[in-house]
């Protein structure tokens, strides 16, 4: 592990009907991230599929796959190949009418050594991700990879701090959002700018508060029926452990982003604001309850 930090590569990209097509695009960025300097290289949130979640479907169970299965064992071996971590969302199918939204953690030797299961599942227009995933039952992980530890979190996740929280007390130095959020066409005008800035002003947020490298992978394009459907926003981006973005994708484009994340600077953000420090654990009960009276 080199002391002085790590290099993380984000792929965004668009998806079409065809699974085996949007694997192969998805190693082609893998490559491109791994070329540029990319160590630890994140897709975006169920990146075999078009987003099948806009409506109930019970067809849809059959784009499931179990892990290991065929998906990580492929991009096990591309991991050991360029030697680099590669993080991938899946559709897991765990046993008959059991399904998660996983993303799995690849080490540079193609081992899958953890995975993570969607805690927070949403259930709104266009997301109706609760009639196929079951919530997480692995807790928030942080993983030591060959570069660097990692915690992984997926979409809807992004917007609660105590996942960002409990993942980083776990000891993740950066953490990985594989994601699919984007707006529906007839809010855009009205609401599209608010909704974008939010997202990521969120995130941003959870990288200053517990002093940690934030990575945002989305996907691009607009996918469902032309007259509705979701239209993907991107802005896939990286953040340093005080909110700053160091990178950030376009809004409709396919693109790969290599940041290169400073432990030094970490280090230097935690010393000089220390949230962890002055955490006050003896009053925080009441935040496992719904509401408190």
């Amino acid at each position: 592990m080199d002391v002085g930090g790590f290099s993380v590569g984000i792929a965004q990209m668009r998806c079409s009907l065809s699974a085996e097509e949007n694997l192969e695009k998805a190693i082609a960025q893998i490559r491109l991230a791994h070329r540029m300097g990319g160590e630890i290289v994140c897709l975006q949130e169920l990146f075999r599929t078009c987003y099948f979640c806009q409506s109930e479907n019970v067809a849809m169970f059959d784009l499931a796959e179990s892990i290991p299965g065929p998906s990580t064992e492929k991009l096990g071996r591309m991991a050991k190949e360029l030697g680099i971590v590669v993080i991938a969302s899946l559709f897991e199918r765990r046993a008959a009418g059991i399904y998660h939204n996983t993303a799995a953690i690849l080490d540079a030797d193609g081992s899958l050594i953890g995975r993570y299961r969607k805690m927070h599942i949403p259930d709104d227009p266009s997301y109706f991700e609760k009639y196929y995933f079951t919530p997480g039952d692995l807790g928030f992980v942080a993983i030591q990879t060959k570069f660097a530890k990692v915690g992984v979190l997926v979409c809807w996740d992004q917007w609660y701090p105590e996942a960002a929280r409990l993942t980083a007390l776990k000891g993740a130095e950066v953490l990985f959002y594989p994601t699919a959020i984007g707006w529906h066409p007839r809010e855009k005008a009205t609401h599209g700018s608010q909704q974008a800035s939010a997202w990521q002003t969120m995130q941003r947020a959870h990288a200053i508060a517990n002093g940690v490298y934030v990575a945002a992978a989305n996907r691009v394009g607009h996918e469902g029926p032309p007259d509705g459907g979701i239209e993907f926003w991107g802005g896939s981006f990286v953040s340093d452990p005080f909110g700053v973005v160091l990178k950030q994708a376009s809004r409709d484009e396919e693109e790969v982003l290599v940041v290169r994340c400073d432990r030094q600077h970490l280090e230097s953000v935690r010393r000089n604001w220390p949230f962890l420090r002055d955490r006050r654990i003896d009053v925080y009960g009441d935040i496992t309850r719904r509401l408190v009276d």
